[in-house]
């Protein structure tokens, strides 16, 4: 099992402070590097003003992000188990054809 510590990382030119086990820290700190880089997109925009609404908005951006990349994977799974399924039923069907001439 893990132990916690605590990792600081540095989003939007604030810092915190955050318990994570140790072997997650690289995860969290890349995280913290891509919300940090997204924040201040948005701020860089002029858009948005306040730091409360740059994290939704960074939050609403990363959301949307990962539910359409869910939504590709989910497309591809279900496009690799028809093409699965199809080459099953092509085995099938030339073992099938292939004792069928080995009984003829």
């Amino acid at each position: 099992m893990s132990q916690s510590n605590t990792v600081t990382v540095h989003i939007l030119d604030k810092e915190y402070c955050i318990a994570c086990p140790a072997d997650e820290r690289s995860n969290l700190e890349s995280a913290a590097r891509y919300l940090d880089g997204k924040m201040r997109e948005i701020r860089g925009s002029g858009k948005v003003v306040g730091a409360d609404r740059i994290a939704v908005m960074a939050a609403l951006n990363i959301t949307h992000d990962l539910l359409h990349k869910q939504q590709r994977l989910d497309r591809e799974a279900s496009s690799t188990r028809e093409q699965v399924r199809d080459l099953l039923d092509r085995v099938d069907h030339a073992l099938a054809t292939d004792q069928d001439g080995a009984r003829g």
